[in-house]
């Protein structure tokens, strides 16, 4: 196991009708920017909630923040923070909408020229603070809610680009399963297949030794599994819904990750997909993943073969077919959620994606656990996805 530092300040308020926290949460001196995307945060309910909660405080709004948070709409809302003096943001919706709030809070007080530099990952491009802010989860997949993360896009150089920063933390996250109950069963879906994601970008490396954080990671994968097809079912189903958000939370909270290598190839390779294409995130994640298992077989083939035993309980074929086995159960499980595979389900040829293995090519990009995965396996791998 690697050495590490695991520190996460991030107050969790778990459950029904916890919206009702916030006058806990939120000190009344407080002005605070409210964050929120297209509105479905009021036509079911949460927007209400959240607003009654906070009767008395400085509240300013700005909606509008899409499903894949443009770096221009977060520009213009960090000009709302400067204009009204905002001192807390509080996010309300999705992972997008807190993404864009935690580039909000450290633009908001970058002293560079262009808040796009650290997210580019320009190396002179340093954040030193952020504002303080917290959110009301209402669409559980990113794990954002308690980590330093935030992915942002750029429609006007065609860029999605992800990046971390300890002053990003939320100061609290408020997870209420009913908040969950009105999405559209495509948004359900595409939050299962970002957790397992999630989970395998860490667990399927390389063996170093880590038996407990393998086991924390086959935990939330076979919890997936197991009530992915309920929650489908029974779309109502409290305990499902709880169970599902609790794991995307620690799929990406930094638990599972610490003292064991990362690959992060498939979300790098995904991201592209979705600034060149416009799909939705997940699905990017689900056409690449499989892909990048088949073509990375040898150096994967230790966890490939554990992940084969312990999450889908494949132990009676030898070393090559299990692997294939364990593969195909992956898709298997995908396709049975209703999330497509392969470029060809949108239409799509690996020429038409080849701008992004330029795009890789330019930057240099060497992805995966060993780096290994330059341009021109980027290039196979989307071969490999068909």
């Amino acid at each position: 196991m690697f050495n590490f530092t695991f520190h996460n300040p991030v107050k969790i308020v778990f459950g029904k009708d916890t919206i009702k926290e916030l006058p806990n949460l939120i000190d009344p001196d407080e002005k605070i920017l409210l964050l929120y995307g297209q509105g479905s945060i009021k036509r079911y309910g949460v927007y209400d909630q959240v607003l009654k909660a906070l009767k008395g405080y400085k509240i300013v709004e700005f909606p509008g923040v899409e499903a894949n948070p443009e770096y221009e709409t977060c520009m213009k809302a960090v000009e709302v923070v400067h204009k009204e003096k905002i001192n807390f943001l509080l996010s309300v919706g999705g992972g997008s909408v807190l993404d864009a709030t935690k580039f909000v809070a450290a633009a908001a007080v970058y002293d560079g020229k262009d808040p796009w530099d650290f997210v580019a990952g320009n190396p002179k491009a340093k954040i030193k603070g952020a504002l303080p802010l917290g959110d009301v989860l209402t669409l559980p997949a990113t794990g954002s809610e308690m980590n330093t993360n935030s992915v942002i896009s750029r429609a006007s150089i065609g860029e999605k680009r992800a990046f971390s920063s300890s002053y990003i933390y939320p100061r609290f996250s408020i997870l209420d399963p009913m908040t969950t109950m009105t999405l559209p069963e495509r948004q359900m879906i595409n939050g299962i297949v970002d957790t397992f994601v999630h989970v395998m970008e860490q667990y399927l490396t390389y063996d170093v030794y880590a038996p407990l954080q393998d086991r924390f990671a086959e935990g939330i994968l076979l919890t997936l599994v197991q009530e992915a097809p309920k929650v489908i079912k029974d779309p109502k189903n409290y305990n499902v819904r709880a169970n599902l958000m609790w794991a995307s939370t620690l799929a990406l909270n930094g638990l599972i990750g610490k003292g064991v290598p990362g690959d992060w190839a498939t979300h790098m390779i995904g991201h592209e997909l979705t600034a060149l294409h416009g799909l939705d995130h997940a699905q990017t994640l689900a056409i690449v993943l499989p892909a990048v298992l088949k073509h990375q077989k040898e150096q994967k083939v230790t966890k490939l073969m554990k992940y084969a035993r312990n999450v889908w309980g494949v132990t009676d074929k030898a070393e090559p077919e299990t692997i294939n086995a364990a593969i195909n159960r992956t898709v298997t499980f995908f396709n049975s959620i209703g999330m497509p595979t392969q470029l060809s389900d949108y239409k799509l040829t690996p020429k038409d994606c080849q701008p992004c293995v330029e795009k890789l090519k330019k930057r240099g990009s060497k992805l995966g656990e060993h780096e290994n995965i330059t341009y021109k396996e980027v290039a196979e791998i989307l071969e490999l996805a068909a």
